[in-house]
C-alpha cells in the first residue's frame, strides 16, 4: 500500500536523508525528523526554503508530483524586499524571462503577513531602510531556485520562502519538523484501447497498404525480442 507523508521542512535542513561526503557535519537532514524507512522526497525544497515536502514510497507518484510535465501546481508564501506593485504582479502572471528561458505564467497576488506564522531560526535579516512585503505565488514548473529568480527578475528579492501547498495537499496544522501520513491520490486513469470496429476494406493498389492484386504478400515473423 502506498505511503505518503507531508512534512513541514524547517529552514536550513537538507532535502535528503544523509549528508553525503560530509561525515560529522552538523547540517540537519530529513532523517532527523522522519523515522520511516523506504520513503523518499517527491521533488526538492532548497536548504534555505521552508514548508511542505512530500515523501512517498511510490515511484510513479513521485514522478506525478515532481515532474513538470504533469503541471501539478505548487504554492508559496514569499517575503520580499520592497513593496509588491501591480506591475510586478502583472509581470509574474505573464511569465518572466530568466537566464534559462521564459517561465510559464504564474498565479500571483499580494497578501498580508500570514497570521500565526512561526519565527524562522535564524531570523530573517532585514535592512532598516528597505520595506518588506508578502506575496503568494503559484507555479507549475520546477526549475532550480525558480521562485527566488522570478521575484528578483521583477525587482523583489526574496527574503523568506515557504511552500504551503502542492496539488491538493497543504501545510495546515504542521509546525516546522512535524509530519503526518496523508491519503495518496487515486491512480491516473488508464486510457482504454480503441473499440474494435468493422475491418477496413481493401486499399487501392499503390496505397501504403499495398492491397492490390500485384501487391507482394507480407512476410510473417514469429518470436524474436524486438520492440518498436
Amino acid at each position: 500500500m502506498t505511503r505518503l507523508i507531508l512534512l513541514n521542512k524547517p529552514y536550513d535542513m537538507l532535502c535528503q536523508f544523509t549528508d553525503r561526503g560530509s561525515e560529522g557535519s552538523p547540517r540537519a537532514t530529513l532523517s532527523d525528523v522522519v523515522k520511516v524507512a523506504g520513503v523518499y522526497p517527491a521533488g526538492r525544497l532548497d536548504r534555505d526554503s521552508e514548508g511542505l515536502l512530500i515523501l512517498t514510497d511510490d515511484g510513479g507518484l513521485q514522478a506525478r508530483i515532481s515532474d513538470p510535465k504533469h503541471k501539478m501546481e505548487k504554492s508559496y508564501w514569499v517575503q520580499v524586499e520592497g513593496h509588491v506593485t501591480e506591475d510586478a504582479l502583472t509581470a509574474l502572471r505573464a511569465g518572466v524571462m530568466l537566464n534559462d528561458g521564459m517561465t510559464r505564467p504564474a498565479k500571483a497576488e499580494a497578501i498580508a503577513a500570514p497570521e500565526g506564522l512561526w519565527q524562522r531560526i535564524p531570523p530573517v535579516r532585514f535592512r532598516k531602510s528597505v520595506p518588506d512585503s508578502w506575496l503568494k505565488l503559484t507555479i507549475a514548473e520546477g526549475r532550480n531556485r525558480q521562485v527566488r529568480r522570478m521575484t528578483a527578475a521583477v525587482g523583489l528579492p526574496t527574503l523568506r520562502l515557504i511552500r504551503v501547498q502542492i496539488g491538493d495537499w497543504t501545510l495546515e496544522g504542521l509546525a516546522p519538523g512535524e509530519w503526518r501520513f496523508a491519503t495518496p491520490p487515486p491512480p491516473e486513469p488508464v486510457t482504454p484501447f480503441a473499440t474494435k470496429g468493422p475491418k477496413p476494406g481493401p486499399r487501392p493498389h499503390g496505397s501504403l497498404g499495398l492491397a492490390g492484386p500485384k501487391a507482394r504478400a507480407r512476410k510473417s515473423f514469429r518470436g524474436g525480442g524486438g520492440r518498436a
